[in-house]
């Protein structure tokens, strides 16, 4: 896993992440699916400091289901300086991929894998591959990319992580307008795949090294030639057409998913 050769997951950490996993399905009697990397060490720019983001899939037995009343479908752990531990209950996490949520393919999508039922993760990427929804991909980054540029990237210091939290997600965009699908979750992959320009990419390379040299709350000037990439793109995507919606698309896959994993548990 690429990710993992750069900021490997240190063996004693690894251990923590399981049992808590483990914990969590006693606590609450359910089965946890899939776990893996959702922040900066999925995508491949973890500072020495950076916690762990560990998100999960997870599934009831079947009686949960068989309630008239609705059930809490989140678990959440305390979030300390080390770990950042909560999952969604499957019928949400379906239910959030049938409106095109970018976090949930991130989720499925990271490098850095903590539990995964081979099963299930086959159903699952079948019914991404069924079900994508380039628009609703494409909405969600340029709102994270516009957001993040306007209220992190606009004063005479800023802080390194924040240039990789707006490039991310514009890069995102671009892999989803070029009609490659569903964007890689390793910012690599995306730089790799979209950056042609030797000044720009030295940019982005000098930009990385800095960072994952770096504490979180670092600071740094601003960095002009990736300053100039970002509100040429910002300014160009504003006069673009987003990628067309398609009404054919059969999501009676994710009841599926549902119904197979629930009474196969």
């Amino acid at each position: 896993m690429e990710n993992e050769d750069i900021h490997p997951i240190a063996p004693a950490i690894r251990v923590q992440i399981l049992q808590k996993l483990t914990d969590i399905e006693q606590e609450h009697d359910v089965r946890i699916l899939f776990a893996s990397e959702s922040g900066s060490r999925g995508w491949g720019f973890a500072s020495p400091d950076s916690d762990y983001d560990v998100r999960f899939i997870y599934v009831h037995k079947l009686p949960w289901y068989l309630q008239v009343t609705p059930q809490r479908d989140v678990i959440e752990q305390p979030v300390n300086a080390v770990f950042d531990v909560n999952g969604w209950e499957l019928r949400k996490a379906l239910g959030l991929l049938k409106k095109g949520n970018a976090t949930l393919l991130e989720w499925l999508n990271s490098p850095v894998v903590y539990r995964a039922d081979e099963a299930f993760v086959t159903l699952m990427r079948n019914a991404i591959q069924t079900t994508f929804q380039p628009e609703r991909s494409y909405y969600h980054y340029i709102h994270m990319a516009r957001g993040n540029y306007r209220e992190y990237l606009r004063g005479d210091a800023v802080r390194l992580k924040k240039y990789l939290y707006v490039l991310r997600p514009l890069l995102a965009v671009l892999w989803v307008e070029s009609g490659r699908g569903i964007p890689p979750m390793p910012f690599q992959q995306l730089v790799d795949g979209l950056i042609t320009d030797p000044a720009l990419l030295a940019a982005i390379d000098d930009l990385l090294r800095r960072k994952r040299l770096a504490g979180e709350a670092e600071y740094g000037q601003p960095l002009p030639i990736i300053n100039r990439f970002i509100e040429t793109e910002l300014e160009r995507l504003s006069a673009t057409l987003p990628p067309s919606k398609d009404d054919t698309l059969d999501f009676s896959v994710l009841d599926a998913v549902l119904h197979d994993t629930v009474l196969l548990l």
